[in-house]
């Protein structure tokens, strides 16, 4: 959206409504109205920012007569589905300032998770961009001084010599062309994963790929066990959490189990049997549920599933890190010493000749 020539922000990001549902929870504590505690974040927001434009919509939205959680409901890039379904049962309870507490753990948590995951993958991303980039220049500047050399002296050249600089000469001459077809490979991944048969394949390897499935598939697990469990102590029936769950899941394939569980789910009875039927989640996970269904404590059996496969995330992320690094520096090791070692032969080979 433009204003004023200025391009105005729309839509919060995850952190900025963490911080939105604590802050909204403390005014509404403090004795404000929902009308006056929305006004009040409004004016805290800067003037483009994303806070007060959401802040100012719902505000008006409230005054209209409408609901908080519909007026949440025009703001689906900030508030996904969950969000509005829980102040939904909020409203309905009277213990709205509780709901926005639990939100605001949830998006912590998550939050968290996510943090985690990133941070495990960075120091291996950095180091595998500063190899690429290494072995880019030796090739574009360094080997081609030294053929400059080679073909003067007029000596024959090692066989790893001369692929190290077909290598070189190919990047230089078609690297433009090599460039292009590498933007327009990833342009075409990323329009193929937002399809369903793309994001269902990507999600299946992310699920078997070793390193990371163990990864994926705990944060998948801890994830859905905290929000089913929100979403159930705050008064979502099974279903509507269900589809909830699927919807905000983010992987194809669980979605799917769930959506197939939701299926053969009506009110009232187990999930945890439908779960171990679809042969996606694992079989510790589906029993402690049936547990805790068994027991009339489903939040309780679901904070114990979401506490596991968290300590399991951070285990797995631990594992990874220390075998990606050993891995990489491999790998860059042997693509840099095969630069050195076909120069050094060539050196040899020719200081021979000479000799």
């Amino acid at each position: 959206m433009q204003i004023g020539g200025a391009k105005q922000k729309t839509d919060m990001k995850r952190i900025e409504v963490l911080l939105f549902v604590s802050e909204l929870a403390d005014l509404l504590e403090a004795g404000m109205t929902l009308g006056q505690a929305l006004q009040a974040l409004a004016s805290q927001g800067e003037e483009m920012s994303a806070q007060r434009f959401v802040c100012q919509d719902l505000c008006d939205r409230i005054v209209r007569g409408e609901s908080f959680s519909d007026a949440c409901a025009h703001h689906p890039k900030t508030f996904p589905p969950l969000f509005s379904n829980m102040l939904r049962a909020g409203e309905a309870s009277g213990a709205m300032i509780e709901v926005l507490r639990r939100l605001g753990e949830h998006y912590e948590r998550d939050d968290n998770m996510r943090g985690k995951i990133k941070s495990a993958l960075t120091y291996p991303v950095i180091v595998l961009v500063f190899g690429v980039v290494a072995v880019i220049v030796a090739l574009v500047w360094i080997i081609p001084k030294f053929q400059k050399v080679f073909d003067s002296l007029g000596a024959s050249l090692p066989l790893m010599t001369q692929i190290l600089i077909t290598m070189s000469q190919s990047l230089i001459e078609y690297g433009w062309l090599m460039a292009i077809g590498v933007a327009l490979a990833v342009i075409w991944f990323r329009k193929w994963r937002t399809t369903q048969s793309g994001m269902r394949r990507i999600d299946t390897w992310k699920l078997k790929a070793p390193l990371i499935k163990g990864i994926v598939a705990s944060g998948a697990y801890s994830s859905l066990a905290y929000t089913l469990k929100t979403l159930l102590t705050n008064g979502v029936n099974v279903l509507q959490a269900l589809k909830i769950c699927e919807e905000t899941c983010g992987n194809a394939v669980i979605g799917d189990a769930l959506k197939t569980a939701r299926q053969r789910v009506t009110d009232g009875t187990t999930i945890s049997g439908p779960l171990a039927s679809s042969g996606v989640f694992p079989r510790m996970m589906t029993d402690m549920l049936a547990i805790g269904e068994q027991a009339g404590d489903m939040a309780s059996s679901l904070e114990h599933i979401g506490r596991r496969y968290q300590k399991d995330m951070d285990r797995n992320i631990a594992a990874f890190t220390n075998a990606l690094e050993p891995i990489l520096i491999v790998a860059i090791a042997v693509a840099v010493g095969f630069v050195a070692i076909a120069i050094l032969q060539a050196v040899l080979q020719v200081s021979s000749s000479l000799g």
